[in-house]
């Protein structure tokens, strides 16, 4: 017998369509990242003379934890090698306290251009006057365990693009549910779905930290920008000019989440807001214009990019859920009902997997039953979109009280 759909219940089937785009990305990238080797060496003690690296450190107020940071890069730089850190309208004594450890510093005042991107490129036209072969961007606030160094150096010479390390968050001793779910979340986007693309010869977003970069493509780089997500507007530029960034996740760097609320909260609004404004502005004119050129790297990127955070799919399927229980109670219109329970039902599997191969020392199991009330928390993040949109480059509140 003929299946017969009115004009509401195809809308509703092609929304639903639409709506397992985003949680077949997910489950492509899991299914591959769990099936992974758990094997990962570290390309150091090579042969081959490594290219001549630079380490640029951009930091706005850092004096209370950067030591920590460039005192996990020294010991790994070559003879030739430097490490620059941009002391970026810094009210404190970051450059004094850089200095004395033994890196070079920089500083930058100019409280009109604030952000990350205007301080990336002040310290690449700082190094012109003596360009390195190859520059790896690592935040202030985090270690780069040994041989990282070395390892996306290597990388990105042999490939002639940008490598992206595997950069973790991790939770504080003693950190609440809260926090450990945020790092959970965090695997599930900066280490499950990369590796899963990575092992299908695909690029991955730049995630803003432990970033290696050949001179040439930095140098042209657009840095200069406040765009709260910066890192990610560039994978997308790199890729557009057909040098997609690439996974590497034997070299690590790592950071951990503020223990303070509001910190965590301002962390997590700026990276949400930022990720999904990029979606809204650049994600299907990107998936259109790899379409068009028949590039499989710029459109593996467009539909990694529209997949929003974590939180706000779940909250969008659940949505979508609910409203489709209501037209099939309205109408009987069935096929809606069972897309959005499909696609919700997928995500969950794809989660699940993705915390038992890789998330387990985040969250226990017990715990992984409360991501209903961690995912509604973010409701009010949201619903700032709609009302007080954060657009402008804020510094994260760290365990000290600077800002």
């Amino acid at each position: 017998m003929a299946l017969a759909f009115t004009w509401f219940e195809l809308a509703l089937i092609v929304i639903g369509v639409l709506c397992l785009v985003p949680v077949g990305v997910v489950c492509v990238q899991c299914l591959m990242a769990i099936t992974a080797p758990r094997s990962a060496t570290l390309e150091s003690g090579t042969p081959d003379p490594r290219p001549r690296t630079a380490v640029l450190m951009p930091a706005h107020n850092e004096a209370s934890g950067i030591l920590a940071a460039v005192q996990s890069v020294l010991p790994q730089l070559d003879q030739g090698d430097r490490l620059l850190v941009v002391a970026d309208n810094c009210t404190d004594d970051t450059a004094a306290v850089v200095a004395s450890a033994g890196a070079e510093v920089v500083q930058r005042h100019d409280p009109d251009r604030r952000g990350k991107g205007y301080a990336l490129d002040f310290g690449v036209r700082h190094l012109e006057a003596d360009a390195p072969d190859v520059v790896v961007i690592v935040d202030a606030d985090c270690m780069v365990a040994a041989g990282a160094i070395d390892t996306l150096v290597r990388r990105c010479k042999r490939a002639g693009v940008a490598v992206q390390s595997l950069y973790l968050m991790q939770s504080p001793p003693d950190a609440g549910l809260k926090t450990r779910m945020a790092e959970l979340a965090w695997v599930v986007k900066n280490h499950v779905r990369p590796l899963g693309f990575s092992r299908l010869g695909l690029p991955c977003q730049l995630m803003g930290s432990g970033m290696a970069f050949p001179w040439e493509q930095l140098r042209r780089a657009p840095l200069a920008s406040g765009h709260i997500v910066e890192d990610m507007q560039l994978g997308l530029d790199l890729a557009a000019a057909g040098t997609p960034p690439m996974f590497c996740p034997q070299a690590i760097v790592s950071s951990r989440f503020p223990s303070d609320d509001g910190g965590l909260a301002t962390q997590r609004t700026r990276w949400e807001h930022g990720h999904l404004q990029l979606v809204f502005r650049a994600g299907l004119p990107l998936l259109w214009r790899a379409m068009v050129a028949r590039q499989l790297a710029l459109a593996a990127m467009a539909l990694d990019l529209c997949v929003p955070p974590l939180a706000s799919l779940v909250l969008g399927l659940v949505a979508w859920l609910l409203l489709t229980a209501v037209a099939c109670w309205i109408s009987g219109a069935i096929a809606p009902l069972i897309l959005a329970a499909a696609a919700l039902s997928l995500l969950g599997c794809a989660v699940l997997a993705a915390w038992w191969r890789f998330g387990r020392s985040a969250v226990s199991l017990w715990e992984l039953l409360s991501v209903p009330a961690y995912v509604l928390r973010k409701i009010p993040i949201y619903l700032k979109l709609l009302g007080k949109r954060q657009v402008e480059w804020v510094r994260t509140k760290r365990d000290d009280t600077r800002s």
